[in-house]
Parts: structure tokens; sequence; C-alpha cells
């Protein structure tokens, strides 16, 4: 009566064609045997059940097998079998952890000279070499360095960072990687239909899913599966098992945080809490399917080899529910919430916080949000009244569009300061030359155009700005930032624009349709407290020149007119306080009236 052999022993592979996952190392291997390329040092590096050692003893078999080295090696030839069975006098298979010392390697050092028993070659394989210590590493060193002809060593490792690197330098190195969920899923199918066993195909996924790679994990997880469930396994047979949480329970977590359902996301995280499930890979699962609805945004046509056929349907369906920026700020929550986790006693508390934290974040406004919102105001922007008709529909109907409007409450300076140049009729000439382009434009305005526009609006809405403004010369336009210039001896009119940023900054934008910036620096060659400095355009009435009698660089500036002896004023009434103007000017300075 033959003893029982578990699946991983008996479905172990025989030959190069049965490593599964593996291409990049059994193609090496191949075509170095075929070519007569081999090395005396192989390191196989990897973690545990990707085929460290059977791709090891296969190696071996295709060195020592009968007219080798070759790869078409028959299995069950005498030869083979002895290396598969681990009895061979030719392969010794050394455990690194329990041999470590350095007197086992001075052994090994002392059998190196002896020729092989029936092979060609004296094969030496050391598993978990990283388990020696370093006088043992350094009395290997010599001999694996140059070794008699008839020797090889083949090494294998799951922490080669331990090894130390004279040790590593004399190898030639392969990494064996994590088995893919696919070829592991088809791999227990084939098991399962050569043992008459009903598996499940999404029981098979789930297995190769909580194998997380490992080839043997899941052939004793699917031997553990038929010990309880007998011929036919479930996929709720393996959830039950093993504690796994499954796609459709994931999904649907997912699914509630994405609809911003907070009742079913917590009600969620209870029914997971009762049934015992691990609520750390509660979260490490969520947020894996974070990251797959992002990838299926992103690059939607390359399927993932470790996503079932119903996981591709449930990730179609969902990915459609946000963008990836909010995916990407929903997988930088969890992880914070995954790093509160492992050190709290009630992981619990912290789950559920984090989920209520992402439903609330999926509701906020980001800035990808105002950005868009800001591009549609720009495209609607032509079809809506321009804010140059605006402006020309003040009461100074024959303004230019481009001038900054005069305060309506101030007629009294202007009337005791105009000249009668100023009045001529040659004063109105300029107004009708630079009217003429103002109907709406048939785009966002841009530069100087942007800055007449925006600076009548401005003076429009706060009329306080006006005098600092004036002060102001339009340099350019930099991308999206509007640059005005300042004499120095103006700094005081710059400081105060500089606080109210937010305000002029929104009317730019709402004008120039895209956001948009205004910046202001000083500039020495700029006319202290100029007026503003658009061609042909009439300056305010209170602080106007002629331009043809003197040029802008001598006209005098308003805080010389300001120091003039001025004109006895009746008293106070009123009226003074209730002006419009004044009012804001006393709130924006937090200002008291008093009487001498």
């Amino acid at each position: 009566m033959s003893s029982y052999q578990v699946f991983a022993r008996k479905y172990r592979p025989k030959t190069f064609e049965d490593v599964l996952g593996q291409d990049h190392v059994v193609q090496t291997l191949r075509n170095a045997i075929e070519k007569d390329r081999l090395a005396h040092a192989y390191l196989f590096v990897g973690p545990r059940g990707t085929g460290k050692t059977s791709t090891a003893r296969i190696l071996a078999k295709a060195l020592n097998c009968s007219n080798g080295p070759r790869i078409d090696f028959d299995p069950d030839e005498p030869v083979c079998q002895e290396i598969a069975e681990g009895i061979s006098l030719d392969v010794l298979e050394i455990d690194g952890a329990s041999n470590n010392g350095v007197e086992q390697v001075r052994e090994l050092r002392d059998t190196v000279k002896f020729a092989p028993a029936s092979g060609q070659f004296k094969i030496y394989y050391i598993d978990e070499v990283h388990m020696l210590t370093t006088q043992a590493f350094n009395a290997l060193l010599k001999t694996l360095e140059e070794p008699p002809d008839h020797v090889k060593f083949i090494f294998a490792t799951t922490e080669p960072q331990k090894i130390l690197p004279t040790i590593l330098s004399r190898c030639q190195r392969f990494d064996l990687r994590r088995i893919p969920t696919t070829v592991i899923a088809q791999h227990l199918l084939h098991i399962a239909s050569e043992e008459k066993i009903d598996l499940k195909e999404g029981a098979a996924y789930t297995i190769a899913k909580g194998a997380d790679g490992g080839m043997r994990d899941a052939q004793s997880m699917l031997d553990q599966l038929v010990a309880f469930c007998g011929e036919s396994i479930e996929e709720q047979d393996v959830l039950d098992i093993f504690g796994f949480n499954s796609q459709e329970s994931i999904a649907a977590l997912a699914g509630s945080i994405l609809h911003r359902d907070t009742t079913a996301a917590l009600e969620s995280v209870h029914s997971h809490s009762e049934a015992g499930k691990d609520l750390g890979k509660l979260l490490a699962d969520l947020i894996t399917h974070v990251r797959n609805l992002l990838i299926a945004q992103v690059d939607s046509g390359n399927r993932s080899e470790e996503s079932s056929p119903e996981l591709e349907a449930i990730l179609a369906e969902q990915k459609t529910l946000a963008s990836p920026d909010r995916l990407i700020a929903l997988i930088d929550l969890f992880a914070e919430t995954d790093a509160k986790m492992k050190w709290a006693t009630n992981k619990k508390l912290h789950l559920e916080i984090g989920v209520i934290k992402a439903i609330e974040s999926l509701g906020e406004s980001s800035i990808g949000d105002v950005i868009d919102l800001l591009h549609q105001a720009s495209q609607a922007l032509p079809d809506s009244p321009a804010p140059v008709s605006r402006a020309s529909t003040t009461p100074q109907a024959s303004q230019p569009v481009v001038a900054a409007p005069a305060p309506a409450s101030a007629p009294a300076p202007s009337a005791e300061t105009m000249t009668a140049p100023i009045t001529a009729p040659a004063a109105v000439a300029p107004v009708q030359q630079v009217a003429a382009p103002a109907p709406a434009p048939a785009s966002p305005l841009s530069g100087a155009a942007l800055w007449q526009v925006a600076f009548q609006e401005i003076c429009k809405v706060k009329p306080l700005f006006e005098t600092w403004l004036e002060t102001g010369v339009f340099i350019e336009q930099k991308g999206r930032e509007v640059i005005l210039g300042f004499h120095p001896s103006d700094s005081i009119s710059m400081d105060s624009l500089a606080r109210h940023k937010g305000a002029i900054n929104e009317i730019l934008s709402r004008i120039g349709g895209c956001p948009l910036k205004i910046e202001m620096i000083l500039q020495d060659s700029i006319t202290p407290q100029a007026p503003v400095a658009f061609e042909n355009e009439p300056l305010q009435e209170q602080h106007q020149a002629s331009p043809t009698d003197t040029p802008p660089e001598t006209s005098a500036p308003p805080s010389d007119t300001a120091s003039t002896p001025p004109e006895p004023t009746p008293p106070v009434g009123d009226e003074f306080y209730d002006d419009p103007l004044i009012k804001e000017a006393i709130t924006e300075f937090e200002a008291k009236i008093t009487s001498n």
C-alpha cells in the first residue's frame, strides 16, 4: 500500500517544460546547456514556493543525465529519479539553516576534490544559503571561485541581501518571480481535473490570490480544502476556511464608498468584523481594489493577469464612479488609515473613521474641479454679454472703453480743476477713435486690452481702488500673470492693492476667461504717480493735463495738486457722510471722522 503524497510533491515540476511562471530562468538555463556555457555556481533567489528547489533539481538532472548535459532528458530514468528523490550520491542537498557552521563548510571543501560516482558532475545544492555564518562564507570563498571542473554549486535563498557580496560576485544570479494569480489558478484547475475534484473557477482564483504568488502554498491549501470539502469545492468554502475576503464583498464596500453611502459602508465593515475577518487584510484588499480601478481608468486596454473575468466586469462598472485624482486621494487616505491600524488596539474604530473620511473627501471640491468650472466659464464667455459692453453702458457714455471712469460722487473737484483745453472737443476725438473696436471680442481678451477692460471693471466694482490703480502702469502679460509696475515712491499704493489681490484676480479671470492673477513690481523707470499708461486714453479729470501741452513725464502728480491751497469749502453736511465712496473709505481704513 503506497503512502499518500501531497499535491506539492506529487505535482512538482520534473522537466524545464513543467516549470510555470519562470520563463526567463528556464530559457537562460536551456541556452547555457545547449551552447555549453555552464557556470560553476548558480544562485536562485525568490519568495517561497516559486520553484527554487525544483529548478535546481531539474538543472542537476540535465547535467547528470545519460549522454548529458542535455535539455531533453528523460525524467523517469534511474539517475533522474534518484536526483528527484534526493538520494543521488553525486547531488548533495545541504540545508544551510542546520549546517551553517565553519566546520561543515570545511568538510564540504575537503570532499570537493573527489570525483563523482556515476554522473559527469558533483553538484552541491545549499538551500537557505543566507543562513551560513560569515566565517562559513569566508571558508567557502576560495573553493567557490576556483572549484574543480567536475563540481557545480547551486545556492537558493529568499533573502539575498544577507549574503556576502564576495559570494554574490562569484555566482550567476537568477531571480524567480512571484507566479501570476491566473497561472496558479489554471494549474489548480488542472490538478483538480487529474484528481477528479469539482473545483469551481471562483474558488481556484480565490486560492491563487491567497497564495500570493507561491505555487506550493496554493497546492497545500487545495490539499486542505479536499480534506474538508471532499470532491466539490465552492468559493465560499475557501473563504470560510482561510478567512479570505471575497471579490464581491470588497467590490460592494468600494461601491458603497464611491456612491457615498455611509450606512452601507459601515454595515459592510461591521459584518466583516463580526465574521472574524482580519480588518487589516480587509483594508489592504480595499486599497488593491481602488488601485485596480485606477489602472482600469488610465490603461483600459491592459487586462491584468491578477484579475478574474468576474473582477474585470466589476471594474468596468465602477471605474466611471470617480476620477483618477479622486481615486489617488482615496489610496493616500487608506494608506494613512492602514498605518494607524497597525499599532491600534481597536482596529475597527480606525477603519470606520477612515471609511467616513473617504466618503467625505469625495464630496469636497478639488483644484481640478475649480479649473474645470473656470474652463466652462471661459467657453461660455463669448455667448454672454461682454464686460466691454457693460462698461460702455455707464452714465458716462462718451467715455472710451479703455478709460477709467471718474467717480460719480466727485463732480466738485472736476469742475474746479478742469481747464478749457481739456473740455474742448479735441479731447473727445481720441474717445471716438478708441471706442471704434468697442463690440464684444470674439475670444477672451489678453495683454493690454485685457487690462484696459479690467481697469474699468475694477473701478466700477471697487471705486476706492481707482486712485491706487492710476499710479500703476501695465507692463506685460506673462502666461496667466498680468504684471503692473509702480514707481518706488508709489509703494503705498502697491501695498494697498496687494491686500486685495483676490478681488482683482477674480475680475481678471472673469474677463480673461481663464484663471489669471495680478503681479505688482517696483521699477525706477516708471514716472511717479503717472496716470494709466494706455495709448490715446484721456486721463481722469482730477489728474488730467492736456496731452498736447504737457507730456506724461512732466505732468503734475496728484500729490502736487493736493498740496495747493484749497478753496474755502462750505461746512460738511449730511450728504458728505452719505456719499458711497466716503462710506467705503471709512470701512476700508477703519477711519473715524473728527472735526477740527
